[in-house]
């Protein structure tokens, strides 16, 4: 959530520093997410991408522990329980597309750039649903990472398929949690907006887990490949297992580390830092798994960042600026 007061040099420093090792964390993961799904043939560990979602959320809830005890259980009292839980439901579910994009073989450069598209949907759903102004700023930005995102999922050897629509799915899954977040904080403090989806985010990893696997006993033939395999709550064993743990430990570790970032500086201005994730995680996928980018990936990813940092830049400065009424 943004904040518009300015932030101390030191704060912004920190915050800044904090940001730049969250986005670390999260190249990390994303890195893992692709590997780990990846069918052993093609050098993966061909672990479900369901039951890996599942476990690398527990894993990283339970490291969480701290910090929902620290905010206080007392907070999860609402007059918008159902609201909530939608909320958390549509935020596992933009995980779980997510990752089963990474299973169907889409190379991380791509899904992760084109998840960067999340602020144009948001910028989209926020005028459509909840009233607020269309500037020429946003509509600017708008069209600007549409445009990248074209060049980065349409333009290249393969062309457009449908795997690389996965990604902007799941960037559309998460605008909508975004945008229920900004509803419910007209009317919930940040601290019950935090806890909820902190509490709420495993159950409904393993209400999906249990959906798709009765699904795949039911009716296999109607799920893609790799959804769902074997017994849903099979941990993998040796090296896969090790990768893994190591995966929720950075998804716990980035909830830390942005949780601080975002207490001591502005998140206007701490946008940039966290897009770094971008360029990290293709860069991470190409030394590491050899997914060289396609030429195209450099200026998608380009225009969408600046899109994404544009308007983050034009709407903070203005909200920063004193009311005259």
């Amino acid at each position: 959530m943004n904040h518009v007061s300015s932030p101390s040099t030191n704060g912004a420093a920190t915050g800044a520093l904090f940001m730049v090792i969250a986005s670390l964390a999260f190249a990390g993961s994303n890195l893992l997410q692709s590997a780990l799904p990846t069918p052993v043939e093609y050098g993966g560990y061909g672990m479900s991408s369901t039951g890996m979602a599942f476990w690398q959320y527990l894993i990283a809830s339970i490291l969480a522990l701290p910090l929902i005890f620290r905010i206080g259980i007392d907070k999860l009292r609402t007059t918008r329980p159902l609201l909530h839980e939608i909320r958390a439901f549509v935020s596992a579910l933009g995980v779980h597309v997510f990752v089963y994009g990474f299973a169907t073989g889409v190379p991380i450069w791509q899904m992760v750039t084109l998840l960067a598209t999340g602020p144009l949907f948001i910028i989209l759903a926020s005028t459509l649903f909840l009233g607020e102004r269309a500037s020429s700023a946003r509509i600017l930005a708008a069209l600007v990472g549409f445009v990248g995102a074209i060049l980065i999922s349409g333009v290249g050897a393969e062309g457009l398929t449908w795997s690389t629509l996965i990604p902007i799915l799941a960037a559309a899954l998460w605008a909508t949690t975004d945008v229920l977040t900004k509803y419910l904080s007209r009317t919930e403090a940040p601290e019950t907006l935090t806890i909820s989806l902190l509490v709420l985010v495993t159950p409904n990893h393993l209400l999906i887990l249990l959906a798709v696997n009765a699904l795949a006993w039911l009716a296999p033939a109607a799920l893609p490949a790799g959804l769902a395999t074997g017994f849903p709550f099979a941990l993998p064993s040796g090296d896969a297992l090790w990768l893994l743990l190591l995966l929720g430990a950075l998804t716990g570790a980035a909830q830390y580390l942005l949780s601080y970032a975002y207490k001591v500086a502005d998140a206007t201005y701490l946008q940039p830092f966290g897009d770094l994730k971008v360029p990290l995680s293709g860069l991470l996928g190409w030394i590491i798994l050899g997914q060289v980018p396609s030429v195209w990936f450099w200026p998608g990813a380009l225009m969408i960042l600046a899109a994404s940092s544009f308007i983050l830049w034009v709407e903070g400065h203005e909200t920063s600026q004193p009311s005259l009424a």
